[in-house]
């Protein structure tokens, strides 16, 4: 279901919007506004959107989204 990162699960529950179709895009809203220097958020960003993109709704739903700050 995704094999997602910590770093990309923190990404994903800053932008999450409550639905995956929403999410990927704010993630792509959000990547439009990134400067060619910041190309570590970059790639986390793709490599977010590549697994949002190839997961079903009903997978995203199971995810729970809720940062963890004790990591």
């Amino acid at each position: 279901m995704g094999n997602f990162t910590f770093e990309e699960m923190n990404l994903m529950c800053i932008y999450n919007t409550g639905s995956r179709i929403g999410l990927i895009d704010a993630l792509t809203e959000m990547r439009g506004e990134l400067s060619p220097e910041e190309t570590e958020l970059w790639d986390l960003t793709d490599s977010t959107l590549d697994k949002l993109c190839t997961m079903t709704d009903e997978d995203f739903t199971e995810l729970g989204l809720y940062p963890d700050f004790d990591q």
